[in-house]
């Protein structure tokens, strides 16, 4: 379920024997800064990003033992620095975030990677996830109490939720997709299941295709390139829909797949799985699908 972070990393929160400080989907060496975060976003070109050093950081942890993962540390929505959202849009957060306009490169990026990130983490970091509240939808500033520093102003000791209730703007968007993806955990609980297990990681596509309670998770992180008619592995034999699916319109999506596309698996072994199914992944997108006929909650 989701956990707002509003003190120190949210320790209060968190359930099981461990948490990890960071679990940063963009670093590979363990508990992570935000210079890591912005060395990836900023100087690794996307076609160049790690996919398995992704994977592998999410996933490293002791078995049996409960984690929180996070995509960003409240640490990074304080002065001084920036949240995710920031470090994907910066400045044209300020001008360009209207529905009303075409998305201009930066956002397109910037909403579409904010999206991929966060579910990636939610559904492979860990057994609990962890927000700082207003990153949800990209809160596009910085947060700083009173203090000597800024002549003990309260200017920006705020978050400005109203962002989410104005209709033409994409802070909504971002909303949406967040919201979702909690109330898809919370009906099919992932967090509380077992370990993901990941069938394709393909560096070259930038293609991650896991199963965690009995969905199925696909990301294409490839800038510019989409997928028609690739094969993915599933366990289980069957009829699958679309439980969530990044590119959505009302996600701020382009709208690419049709939302009732049915997917029917064949006996055809791939990947060590015993049936396989073709599908259509644009890029920067992802797509979350349940079996039809599964009874999850059972």
């Amino acid at each position: 379920m989701l956990q707002q972070d509003t003190t120190s990393h949210g320790r209060s929160g968190c359930h099981g024997n461990t948490m990890l400080d960071s679990l940063d989907v963009f670093s590979g060496a363990g508990p992570s800064t935000p210079a890591h975060s912005s060395l990836i976003l900023k100087e690794v070109k996307d076609e160049d990003w790690d996919m398995w050093n992704i994977i592998h950081t999410l996933t490293n942890r002791r078995r049996g033992e409960d984690s929180i993962c996070y995509a960003e540390s409240h640490d990074q929505a304080l002065v001084g620095d920036k949240s995710l959202a920031f470090w994907l849009m910066d400045k044209e957060m300020y001008t360009n975030m209207s529905a009303l306009i075409a998305m201009t490169p930066v956002i397109d990026r910037g909403m579409q990677l904010h999206k991929l990130i966060r579910l990636l983490t939610h559904s492979l970091g860990g057994e609990g996830y962890l927000n700082f509240m207003g990153n949800e939808f990209g809160h596009p500033e910085w947060l700083d109490f009173p203090r000597k520093g800024n002549n003990e102003s309260y200017h920006y000791a705020r978050r400005q939720f109203n962002l989410v209730d104005t209709e033409h703007l994409r802070y909504r968007q971002l909303y949406a997709f967040d919201r979702d993806m909690n109330h898809a955990e919370d009906k099919y609980g992932w967090l509380s299941s077992g370990l993901a297990m990941v069938s394709t990681l393909d560096q070259a596509d930038k293609v991650i295709v896991f199963e965690r309670a009995k969905l199925l998770f696909i990301f294409n992180f490839h800038p510019s390139i989409s997928y028609s008619h690739y094969r993915v592995a599933v366990q289980h034999a069957g009829k699958y829909k679309i439980l969530l699916n990044s590119d959505e319109v009302q996600y701020g999506g382009h709208g690419r797949i049709q939302q009732d596309t049915e997917f029917c698996s064949e006996p055809l072994a791939f990947r060590n799985r015993p049936n396989s199914f073709l599908i259509y992944i644009p890029c920067r997108s992802a797509l979350v699908l349940a079996k039809e006929d599964h009874d999850y909650d059972h």
